[in-house]
Order: structure tokens, then C-alpha cells, then sequence
């Protein structure tokens, strides 16, 4: 596969020149090899039945001619990649439609086979597979970005439906990665970064702790090539210096687990060196003090043999406080279950042991895959079947709300982080989210209606703000009502691609909802300026025409014209004129009187008829931060281009530029009789500085019922006066010249004014 999504070894050498005999004698050479790997491959596959082997060995013979003349960068056949990708599904156990699959991973994107030959050839199931890993490099993209996050949407999405789609493809990164070192070392750096950030996370996500120890250690050997080097030399003295130290805990913890009579199986444990790394780096720490470099496995037939190896080991040696974890009772996201604790060994070395049975240590190790593995020992896949599952249900979540690649790829790396916090709900059910998950995520988290209607919460019976991060033990409850709605500052503290997918999903629909409205009203008064009292209905006999126009303007529907309009991404005074001309075709005549009162009762250099504000316009009017109008004042809107309408002062020198520029996209608006909420706006005081002046003045904003929504000073402490800036919310112009008339009375205000128009 190519650059983005697979294989960095999949590049092809195609011989074009006649064979000789010393090339047709390394052919039979290449070809024996081969066969060898596939031989070895088929010795493996005993846990299938004789028909399911037959169909993997055709897959072969098809892969084979397939990529007949084509060599890896290590000079070995092709085929000998694929072969390896199918011998790695195969310790896992996977089935016959998974192996031929991998087989045939490369087959169609790199050898012109379709996936109807391989409908055809060896039915649907193995086509979707083998086509959910194929990269989407027949079609145009603007950027290698694009073309990326297009291709992991697809593979994730093919995932979320099939996880074989997965482990094939993590199977085929690992057999990649064990032999890039036959690569050209510039592809070495983006390879190896690709697979820590992408492949790896995956790998944990699903619980395949082997395949995502093995992947990292190569991208770190690959990466950073001397820190590998070093680290491993460090690591190899350190082993013999404690080899003796290892042998004499294992034959203590032997010894006092045959005195009670309990059998137990013990495996040593040595961190990887890119977790060692890891904590040198994050923790800035030398090798030296790295202490849990070795460990120790203690698989014990039940669960509750885990607790009472516990009990053995901590009367054997003392347990370092806090470094007991107890993920049995609470299972990690990917379904992994270990006891955990770190001891004080002999000599004082800190030794980690994990207890766990042997059910466990499966899954610890295969994952998801632990299904085939336990569906292949004794046909009962039940108890690994659920891991996964439940990310793999969000990535189609996701996928339903975003239908952008790079924003659905953004909100997916979120859910890949490894480390959780486990809280608990009010009735005790026990959710794991991602470190610094806040409480809009939890609420995202239980149900999207729950997050959408969130406006407060507690925490451990404690009122909390929505930003708050939840920590282990919590108790989360939320507080919903029927009027609330996301808002659009949410999204710089969700930690969730869930919460984030579902907030920008909900906001996206609102301003979609509030522009056709807004698109409708304008469309409405241009046309009555053009004499007609108001838009034509959209039925049978006007179809036509409204086809007419939006063909003229673009558009596929009408509503997504009447957007496009309340965005500013048309003119409606442009649109009503276009409009006139089909309606007059059809027999309409315009009213004159109509026309003459509309063109001329607005203002003159105004194209359009005028919208009423009230402040309970959401997304689809914004109020200019340059100049903060409030009701009261002479105010002009400006469609701008895919922004809405935006309400400036009309003495604005912004605005003021925007008219000499673009006169055409302004509107009149007006302020309704009745705002329905107050409205932000500057205001400058000028204080002689001393103790408890801004109180006062603070004091006195409040008194005059004034919301301080923002407050600035200068730096200047040392100076006898001083400006504090202020942004507050009043009801009116009335309302300001009231809270600065208060102001200007108060004891060390020098002078209150509100921030001009004119001094932006």
C-alpha cells in the first residue's frame, strides 16, 4: 500500500528487461522462498478446518500471480509481505476470510485487481475487507493532509463496521515497521512518527498491548536511532547487574506461594525502552532513576486467587504507598484487568507485580483479537467479544455528525489518548473517560440530549462550573433543562471527539436554521422593492420558475439558497431582481406605488429593506466587537461573505470603510421596540489611583445594574490616575448614560465615558 496508509515497504520493482539465466535461476530461488513462508504459514493454520485452509492456500495463488515480478526494497519477492501479514493474523487466530484478506491486502491497490474480481473470485465478506484497506488514491485530493485524513476515515469506518479491517491492517504496519530498515532512511522520520501517533494508539485502544509495545519500541528504534542505542546498552548492563537480584525474588515468591499450597504461573516483565524513554522524558528523570524497569506477572487460576496473591506478596515484601491499582474491579477502556503493585524489593529495588488468570492475560495481550483466540480454544467468544465495541460504535457516532475527513480524524486522535479517569454517576454506574475530560463530556458521555441540555453540575454534591476536569472517584450529576443549548464555548474545554462532534454538530444546524430565516426575510423585502408584496409559493405551477433561479444562483435547493442568502454569501437585492425577470415572464407585473414607497422611505445608500433586531438572534447575527452597539443607537448591517449579518454602529470608522468598499452587501436594521436581552458595549474610567478604587467602581456598575462582562487596566501602577476599561451588558442607550452618570458621582472617578465608534 502507498505512502499515507500502508506499507512503507510496499515499493514495487517491475523488471522490464529479458531474463537471463543467473536472473531466472534467483526467480527460482525467489519463488522457493516463498513457498517456504507459506508452508510455514500453513503449519500455523491447524486451528481451521481442511475447506478454510483451501481457501486461504487459493488466496495465495492468486496474491502470488498478482505480484509476480515484484520485489521488495529488500530485493525478497512481494509476496513474501503479504504471507507475514497472514502468519501474524494467524497467532491470533483469526478466520479464513480474515487470512485470505491479508493475502490479498495489496491486491487491489497495487496490482489493477478489482473488487468485483474479487467478489467474484472469493466472495463479498473478503472483497469489503480487502477494500476497507485499500486507500482512496484514485481520487483527487488538494493536499497530502486531505488525502490522509480521507483514507484513515475510511479504514476506521470500515473498522467500525468489521474490526478484522483493523487487525489486518495493524498486522501489515507491524511487518512494515520490523523491516524498514530495508527502506530509504529519509522515509524512516514520517513512517515511524506515523505509527506512534496513529498505529500505536489504535493498537491500545483495542487492547493489543503486544503488537502496541512492539510497534512503538520499532518507531522509537527508528526515530531517535541513538537514544535507541544508548537506552539499550544501558538496559542490557542493567539486566546482569540484577539478574541475580530477579532470580532471587523469583525463587522467594515461588517458595511462598508452594507453602499455601497455590498454583500460580510466574513470568518476568521488563518495561520497553520506549516507555522507558517516555518517563525519562516527561518526567525528567535519569536512567538511574527509573525504578519499575523490571516486573513480574503472577496468572493465577481464578480472581480470587488474584486477591490472595496480593495479600501473599505484600506479607513478603512492603508495598510502596500509592502505587496499588486495582483494575479488576475497574476494567481500563480497552478491557484490560490486571491487580497492580509496586514492591520494595531486596537490596530496596522497587519491583512492579501484576496479578491476573490466565482469561485475563489473554486479553491483556490479544485485545480484541482475544475473541477469535478464545473462539479457537473452546468456542466461546463471548467474554472478549464486548472490548472495542463500544469505541468502535462512537466512530460511526462521529461519522453521522462530521462528514469533513479532517474534522472527523481531528475528534477521533482526541478518543485515542491511553489514560482514563473512571467517575460515577449519582446511582453508582461507573464510566472511564479520557484524562482531562470535563463535565460536558460526561454529560456527552450518558446521552447527547443530556449534554445538549446541560446547565450546571455537582461534583462529589458540590456545584461545579461546566469546565471542571473530572478526577478518579468522582460523583458527577447534571443538571439539564428543556431551553438549553450548547454553546460555542464548549469546545475550547470538551476533551471528547463524542461531546465535540455532537456541540459542533448542534451549532452547525442552528446557524444553518437561523440564515434560512434570516435569508427568507431578506429575500422578501428586496422583492418588495422590485413591487411584489411578497415571495412566489413553491408549488407545481411556480417550480419552474424557482428551478430557473437556482440554477442561475448555484444553488440545489431552496432552502439552501435562502442560507446562502442569510450567510451574505448572495445578494438578495441581486436575487429579487433575477427573481422579477422569471416572474415577469410568467405574467406578474410589479405594483408601482409598492415599489416607489420601498425604494424610497430606507436609507438611500441602502439596497435592501430593513431587518428588526431584538437580541434573540443567534447564530445568524453577530454584533461588531469593533464598536458594541446597543439599542438606541444608528446601527447598519453588513451581510459579510459565509459570516451572517453583522450589526455596526453607523458611526463606525470600520463599518464606514466596509460601506465605501462593498456598499452593495449592506442592509438596514433596526432595533425592535422590545430587546429581549441586554447588550454588550465599552466604557472607559478614568480613576486617581488609590486602595479600593476598582471596587468602588465595580460597586457602583452593579448598583446601576450594569453586568461587568470584562474589566482591563492599565500597567501603569505608580502613576497618580489610571484607566480601567470596562465591557459591560445595559439594557439601552438610556440605560449606559444612566450607569455613567452614577459613575461620574462616585468618589475618585475623574471621568466615566463609554468607548466611541470614532476611537476604534
Amino acid at each position: 500500500m502507498n505512502a499515507v496508509l500502508n506499507s512503507p515497504s510496499a515499493t514495487q520493482a517491475r523488471p522490464g528487461e529479458v531474463p537471463t539465466a543467473g536472473t531466472l535461476s534467483a526467480a527460482a530461488a525467489a519463488a522457493n522462498a516463498a513457498a517456504a513462508s507459506f508452508a510455514a504459514l500453513t503449519d500455523s493454520l491447524d486451528y481451521l478446518d481442511a475447506t478454510s485452509i483451501e481457501q486461504v492456500r487459493q488466496a495465495y495463488r492468486f496474491a502470488d500471480e498478482a505480484h509476480l515480478g515484484q520485489l521488495r526494497n529488500s530485493g525478497e519477492p512481494y509476496i513474501t509481505h503479504p504471507i507475514a501479514v497472514a502468519a501474524q493474523c494467524a497467532t491470533w487466530k483469526l478466520d479464513a476470510q480474515a487470512l485470505m484478506a491479508a493475502l490479498l491486502h495489496d491486491a487491489m491497490e497495487d496490482c489493477g485487481v478489482t473488487k468485483a474480481d474479487l467478489i467474484d473470485r472469493f466472495g463479498a465478506p473478503v472483497a469489503e475487507l480487502v477494500d476497507g484497506l485499500t486507500k482512496l488514491d484514485k481520487l483527487q485530493f488538494n493536499t497530502r493532509e486531505e488525502n490522509q485524513a480521507e483514507s484513515f476515515r475510511k479504514m476506521l469506518l470500515a473498522m467500525a463496521r468489521d474490526v478484522r479491517v483493523i487487525l489486518i491492517k495493524l498486522a501489515d504496519r507491524t511487518h512494515n515497521m520490523r523491516t524498514l530498515s530495508d527502506m530509504p532512511r529519509s522515509k524512516w522520520g514520517r513512517i515511524s512518527s506515523e505509527t506512534l501517533e496513529i498505529y500505536a494508539p489504535i493498537a491500545h485502544r483495542l487492547g493489543l498491548n503486544q503488537t502496541y509495545r512492539e510497534l512503538q519500541d520499532l518507531a522509537f528504534r527508528h526515530l531517535h536511532p541513538w537514544r535507541y542505542a544508548t537506552l539499550s546498552k544501558a538496559v542490557n548492563k542493567s539486566r546482569n547487574r540484577r539478574r541475580d537480584l530477579v532470580q532471587k525474588v523469583q525463587a522467594e515468591v515461588d517458595t511462598a506461594f508452594s507453602k499455601i499450597g497455590m498454583k500460580v504461573r510466574l513470568a518476568g516483565r521488563e518495561k520497553t525502552l520506549y516507555a522507558i524513554y517516555q518517563k525519562m522524558d516527561l518526567k525528567h528523570l535519569s536512567f538511574a532513576q527509573v525504578t519499575d524497569i523490571y516486573g513480574f506477572r503472577v496468572i493465577v487460576p481464578t480472581v480470587t486467587d488474584c486477591y490472595t496473591a496480593l495479600g501473599v506478596l505484600h506479607q513478603m515484601y512492603k508495598p510502596v504507598p500509592g502505587k496499588f491499582k486495582d483494575h479488576i474491579a475497574i476494567a481500563k477502556l480497552n478491557g484490560y484487568q490486571s491487580l497492580h503493585t509496586t514492591l520494595v524489593g531486596p537490596s530496596g529495588v522497587n519491583i512492579e507485580f501484576q496479578m491476573r488468570t490466565d482469561e485475563m492475560h489473554v486479553i491483556a495481550e490479544a485485545g480484541v483479537a482475544a475473541h477469535w483466540l478464545y473462539k479457537a480454544q473452546d468456542g466461546d467468544g463471548t467474554s472478549a467479544e464486548r472490548l472495542g465495541t463500544k469505541w468502535l460504535q462512537s466512530l460511526l457516532d462521529i461519522q453521522n455528525e462530521t462528514r469533513d475527513a479532517a474534522e472527523f480524524w481531528d475528534h477521533v486522535k482526541v478518543d485515542l489518548f491511553p489514560d482514563a479517569v473512571y467517575v460515577f454517576t449519582p446511582k453508582s454506574q461507573i464510566m472511564a473517560l479520557p484524562r482531562g475530560a470535563t463535565v460536558v463530556d460526561f454529560a456527552y458521555a450518558i446521552h447527547s440530549n443530556v449534554g445538549d441540555r446541560t446547565t450546571a453540575a455537582k461534583i462529589n454534591n458540590e456545584q461545579v462550573p461546566l469546565r471542571t476536569e473530572l478526577k478518579n472517584g468522582d460523583v458527577v450529576e447534571i443538571i439539564t433543562a428543556p431551553v438549553s443549548t450548547p454553546n460555542p464555548a464548549w469546545l475550547g474545554f470538551v476533551r471528547t471527539g463524542r461531546a465535540r462532534s455532537k456541540i459542533r454538530h448542534y451549532l452547525k444546524t442552528l446557524a444553518q436554521t437561523e440564515s434560512e430565516g434570516l435569508g427568507e426575510k431578506l429575500l422578501t423585502q428586496a422583492i418588495r422593492a422590485e413591487g411584489m408584496e411578497q415571495l412566489p409559493p413553491q408549488d407545481a405551477e411556480t417550480q419552474p420558475m424557482w428551478d430557473k433561479l437556482l440554477r442561475f444562483t448555484g444553488n440545489r435547493t431552496r432552502s439552501e439558497l435562502m442560507t446562502d442568502l442569510g450567510l451574505g454569501k448572495r445578494i438578495a437585492s441581486i436575487v429579487a431582481k433575477r427573481l422579477m425577470v422569471l416572474m415577469s415572464e410568467h405574467g406578474h407585473r410589479p405594483d408601482a406605488l409598492l415599489m416607489t414607497r420601498e425604494r424610497y422611505t430606507s436609507h438611500e445608500t441602502l439596497s435592501q429593506g430593513a431587518v428588526t433586531l431584538d437580541g434573540s438572534e443567534n447564530a445568524s447575527v453577530q454584533y461588531a466587537s469593533c464598536c458594541r452597539p446597543v439599542p438606541g443607537d444608528s446601527i447598519v448591517g453588513y451581510l459579510g461573505r459565509g459570516e451572517g449579518l453583522v450589526v455596526h454602529n453607523a458611526h463606525c470608522t470600520v463599518a464606514k470603510r466596509l460601506q465605501h468598499k462593498d456598499s452593495e452587501r449592506f442592509i438596514a436594521v433596526d432595533w425592535s421596540d422590545e430587546p429581549t436581552r441586554m447588550f454588550e458595549t465599552g466604557v472607559v474610567v478614568t480613576v486617581t489611583n488609590g486602595k479600593g478604587v476598582l471596587a468602588r467602581v465595580a460597586a457602583e456598575l452593579a448598583n446601576s445594574e450594569a453586568d461587568i462582562t470584562h474589566v482591563d487596566m492599565d500597567d501603569e501602577a505608580a502613576l497618580d490616575t489610571t484607566d480601567l476599561r470596562f465591557i459591560v451588558a445595559v439594557r439601552d442607550q438610556t440605560h449606559l448614560e444612566t450607569a455613567l452618570r452614577n459613575l461620574r458621582r462616585t468618589q475618585a472617578v475623574i471621568r466615566a465615558a463609554r468607548i466611541t465608534p470614532q476611537a476604534t
